[in-house]
């Protein structure tokens, strides 16, 4: 598929799983052979992206802070950009700010995105059955963008992306092969760190370290 066709599908998706009075988000950054592709659920709907009225770009985390602390801790975000953001109100996010913020994700090499692309107006949790519907076409954005290693943020997203069950905390640091029309991608199950599973933040960026190290990143 191509990356319009791939927008067309979430958008149509969005209509039969998402808010309908919201926007469907997709991933972004650096689109080719990323160092990291990092998978999260299903965008928030505090990213101001999902606004009807939004025109700028359409990514993930857009008017948050958190995440981008995150990154930073986890040395995959630039500090001072990063300070401005947690400075800044959601309102004050222009289309060109937002820019510059996915400027600097593509130079780090890193491709952000969600399983799911559909917005809820509220963080109830998505079913898995809902997930399910999503994952062939995260499988072509995965063949798309070719990234070198995978980051599968949780157990929910680790499990359906692998097809089996998986602990993050029974398999910290291990590889688990994703085969693709016969291509092998390299995946890791990493501690959810945003919302309910920020308690868990300091494991998952003490083992985002360590790809980074593994990988001389």
């Amino acid at each position: 598929m191509t990356k319009e066709e791939l927008i067309s599908a979430f958008d149509e998706m969005q209509e039969r799983f998402g808010s309908k009075s919201r926007n469907a988000v997709y991933g972004g950054g650096c689109e080719d052979r990323p160092e990291f592709c990092l998978v999260f659920v299903n965008p928030t709907a505090r990213n101001i992206a999902t606004c009807k009225e939004w025109r700028g770009i359409r990514r993930q985390w857009l008017g948050t802070k958190n995440i981008w602390s995150f990154l930073t801790q986890a040395g995959l975000f630039d500090g001072e950009l990063n300070e401005q953001i947690q400075n800044m109100r959601p309102d004050q996010w222009t289309e060109s700010f937002c820019q510059r913020v996915y400027s600097e994700v593509e130079r780090r090499k890193l491709y952000i995105t969600n399983l799911a692309k559909c917005t809820q107006d509220d963080a109830r949790s998505l079913p898995n059955s809902v997930f399910v519907q999503y994952r062939d076409l995260f499988f072509e954005e995965v063949k798309m963008i070719r990234p070198k290693k995978i980051v599968l943020f949780g157990n929910q997203v680790s499990s359906i992306v692998l097809g089996k069950n998986i602990s993050v905390s029974q398999c910290r640091r291990k590889c688990e092969k994703l085969v693709l029309d016969g291509e092998e991608f390299d995946c890791y199950p990493v501690f959810y760190p945003i919302g309910n599973g920020r308690f868990n933040a300091p494991k998952a960026i003490e083992d985002l370290l360590f790809l980074q190290e593994k990988q001389n990143f």
